[in-house]
């Protein structure tokens, strides 16, 4: 039986434009573009857990709203559930320390990167909701 991965995704969005991050070479799914989060450890809420990522991969605050999708997806390293939330910044712009890259894309940019096959459907979500 494959390994079960529970992580959770963060739909920051900053004047109608929501934030993208790059997967790098030294990450599984390289290149790929996700919303940034991580994995939820041990004792911690799924919300505690995209604050706490969010600070240690992108130097951030962020305040967690309502929960925008969750999605199930089958990679050949483990099944990925993705719990996503919207997210607003409190402070500071994200800075690069684990991914490649971050934009800020209008709704109608959303299909011009290549997403993680989990965060699809919160794709499609945040561009039926902003679009």
């Amino acid at each position: 039986m494959k390994k079960q991965i529970t992580v959770v995704g963060a739909v920051v969005v900053k004047d109608g434009r929501v934030l993208a991050a790059q997967r790098s070479r030294q990450m599984s799914l390289p290149g790929l573009w996700e919303f940034p989060g991580g994995k939820i450890e041990s004792g911690e809420s799924p919300q505690q857990s995209l604050i706490r990522e969010m600070r240690e991969e992108l130097l951030c605050e962020v305040a967690i709203g309502d929960q925008v999708e969750q999605t199930t997806y089958e990679y050949d390293f483990g099944i990925v559930t993705l719990t996503t939330f919207w997210a607003t910044l409190v402070d500071a712009e994200p800075q690069l320390t684990e991914h490649s890259a971050v934009r800020w894309l209008a709704p109608s940019e959303l299909d011009q990167v290549e997403w993680a096959p989990a965060d699809i459907p919160a794709v499609q979500r945040v561009g039926e909701v902003l679009g």
